[in-house]
C-alpha cells in the first residue's frame, strides 16, 4: 500500500509523518509519534479515551483518518504540561482525586482544557454537559466535575 505524507503540528512542534492512507489519527499518534496518552477504548467515538485537541476543538481520534490531519494543529496530553510540570487542569485532577485508573484521564483533561478556554467560569451543569462525551468507570464523575471547577477557579485567579 502506498504511503501518504502528513504535515501538521503536534504538541506545538511541526511534524511530517509518512503513514498508511487508511490509518486513523489515533494510530498515527500512538504508533508513528509514540504519544501513548491517546488511548483506544471503543473505536467508535463514544468513550472519549482517544480525545485530542484538533484545531482548538476536541475530537475522538479513532474517528479521524491520519490524512485529515494535514495542516492541523493537534494537542495531546503530552503537549499541555509546562516545562514538564502539570498545568492547572492536570494539577486540579490530581488534587481532587479525579485520577483513578487513569485510562480516561487524558481525554477528560483535554476536554476540560477546551471547555475552560471557551468558558472560564462554567457552571456545574455546563461542566457535566462538556464532559458528557468522556466515559469513566472508576470515579462516578463527581471528582471529575470538582476538578474542572477547581481548575476554572485557579485559572481565573491566575488571569
Amino acid at each position: 500500500m502506498n504511503k501518504i505524507t502528513v504535515h501538521c503540528t503536534v504538541n506545538h512542534k511541526p511534524v511530517v509523518v509518512e503513514t498508511a492512507p487508511n490509518k486513523r489519527l489515533l494510530d498515527m499518534l500512538r504508533e508513528d509519534l509514540n504519544l501513548t496518552s491517546v488511548k483506544e477504548g471503543c473505536s467508535e467515538g463514544e468513550c472519549g479515551a482517544c480525545t485530542v485537541i484538533f484545531n482548538g476543538e476536541t475530537v475522538t481520534s479513532c474517528c479521524v483518518l491520519a490524512g485529515q490531519a494535514e495542516g492541523a494543529d493537534i494537542v495531546t496530553l503530552e503537549g499541555i504540561s509546562v516545562d514538564g510540570k502539570p498545568d492547572v487542569v492536570q494539577q486540579a485532577f490530581m488534587d481532587t482525586g479525579a485520577v483513578q485508573c487513569g485510562f480516561c484521564t487524558p481525554g477528560m483533561i483535554l476536554t476540560a482544557e477546551v471547555l475552560l478556554a471557551k468558558n472560564p467560569d462554567p457552571t456545574e451543569e455546563e461542566v457535566k454537559q462538556a464532559m458528557s462525551g468522556n466515559l469513566c468507570r472508576c470515579t462516578g464523575y463527581a471528582k471529575i466535575v470538582e476538578a474542572v471547577l477547581l481548575a476554572a477557579e485557579r485559572k481565573r485567579k491566575e488571569a
